[in-house]
């Protein structure tokens, strides 16, 4: 398919119409103007005209001699010979007198005769037999003397073509510097508009070929400095996706690692070494078990992230009790944290009202939030977890006095694959799972930290199930 480029179709579309519309206009100022000078010409003529119908007229009632010699001794003294010819027809229609002395042919045409036999006054732009161009106009007068019937004046319309082909070229002088003009400045404009679009182009395929590092030079405050800027704002979000990608595969490889390690050198251990004691045998098996449960719940997770991303993550709800997931899940951690020598404090309350929703979801979410509030605190440290009503709604909160999240992270710890902490284990997607379980129960998930070191708070809301 032919390349058409922005600047050629500006040219044909836009400066076509633009030279269209000039030549409309051209032709009607050209137009305008000739039709001035033969107009003005032919006013002239009759204004000649008349003055001499006017003279004539007052010997309109003259003998015939006397009226021939006024006529003649007017023609013989008219004082502009070298422009006009003034002639006297005869009332058959035939010149017999001219004011240069000089009878014109005898098939010379006179249309304006003719007309002016039938209308009171004729005129007629025409070529005589010699090719010549001319203006004729004649008007008819009234005597007692039949001999003569009207007047004519002729002159040629050479000067004044000449005057109108000079309008004319000043005209096409000024259309031409005008298309040069228009030409010159869309070109520009075109340019302004191709060249970042050139160079977005370049860097569009250098991202598609996985380099973020480039950027787009803008220095522009219209609509194409905005695309520029967009796309270099993309280019950072890119950027930072794919650091963040690639250090989400660093950290499940390492992840999958660890407890694939475990589990390999405790298998090797159990079966190279048939005398081992019970109790050692108890302690390795608990390790396998405990690690091939770690490498499950990552799995889920991961499993859970690409039914998201892919739409088919779906909920079973139906009416449950949230007390129950909750306790389930302090009570896995319990044991975990104490052995870090870590405490958690469940303040549960009696009753809370039942919540619509997929419990093992929720227990999920319950696990993940605690597991990481374990994972983020320190010897020493304290998990606190409640449990309330707030209006129509359940509210969980977790509380850790661990390491806390930096303010300028607060607002991506929820992103998918982020990590504030690269040194802690973890996908980086657990957040981003549990906020959407959370989200498609029509409840909210937020975190807080006061700053690093100042510990974290989780809470959760979910919409509290009415009864009918």
């Amino acid at each position: 398919m032919a390349k058409k480029s922005i600047t050629k179709r500006w040219i044909i579309n836009n400066l076509g119409i633009v030279v269209m519309a000039l030549l409309i206009i051209s032709m009607a100022i050209v137009y305008a103007i000739q039709n001035y000078f033969y107009v003005s010409a032919r006013q002239y003529l009759i204004s000649k005209l008349n003055a001499v119908t006017s003279v004539l007229s007052i010997h309109s009632q003259d003998s015939s001699a006397n009226f021939s010699a006024e006529m003649r001794t007017m023609l013989e003294t008219f004082n502009e010979k070298d422009k006009i010819e003034l002639m006297a027809i005869n009332s058959k229609g035939r010149v017999v007198l001219t004011s240069s002395g000089f009878s014109p042919d005898a098939d010379d045409i006179m249309p304006d005769y003719v007309q002016a036999m039938e209308s009171g006054e004729g005129s007629k732009v025409y070529r005589l037999q010699g090719g010549e161009k001319v203006l004729a106009v004649s008007v008819p007068i009234s005597s007692i003397n039949s001999e003569y019937s009207s007047v004519r004046m002729v002159t040629s319309m050479t000067e004044i073509d000449n005057t109108i082909k000079t309008y004319i070229l000043a005209v096409a002088v000024v259309f031409m510097t005008i298309i040069l003009v228009i030409i010159t400045i869309g070109l520009y404009f075109a340019g302004s508009i191709v060249k970042p679009i050139r160079q977005i182009s370049g860097i569009a395929r250098k991202f598609a070929m996985g380099d973020f590092s480039v950027r787009i030079e803008n220095d522009s405050d219209d609509e194409i400095g905005e695309l520029c800027t967009a796309i270099n704002h993309m280019a950072d979000e890119l950027s930072t996706a794919e650091a963040m990608k690639n250090e989400f595969i660093s950290s499940v490889s390492h992840e999958l690692r660890t407890p694939l390690t475990a589990i390999k050198g405790w298998a090797e251990t159990l079966m190279l070494d048939g005398g081992t004691s019970s109790d050692t045998m108890k302690k390795g098996v608990g390790v396998i078990v405990n690690e091939t449960e770690r490498l499950q719940q990552m799995v889920e997770e991961l499993l859970d992230f690409s039914r998201m991303q892919n739409g088919h993550f779906t909920l079973q709800s139906a009416t449950m009790d949230i007390l129950a997931e909750l306790g389930d899940a302090v009570l896995i951690y319990s044991e975990k944290a104490r052995k870090e020598t870590k405490e958690i404090i469940y303040d549960e309350p009696e009753m809370l009202p039942f919540v619509f929703g997929d419990k093992n979801r929720i227990r999920q979410v319950f696990i993940n939030v605690i597991d990481n509030a374990v994972k983020y605190s320190s010897a020493g440290d304290r998990v606190t977890i409640k449990a309330y009503e707030s209006g129509d709604n359940v509210v969980v909160s977790v509380r850790d006095t661990g390491v806390g999240i930096k303010q300028s992270d607060l607002a991506k710890v929820k992103t998918k694959f982020y990590k504030a902490n690269h040194t802690r284990r973890g996908s980086g997607i657990g957040l981003a799972v549990a906020d959407e379980i959370i989200s498609m129960h029509g409840g909210t998930l937020s975190i807080d930290s006061e700053g690093e070191g100042l510990g974290t708070t989780v809470t959760i809301t979910l919409p509290a199930k009415k009864d009918k």
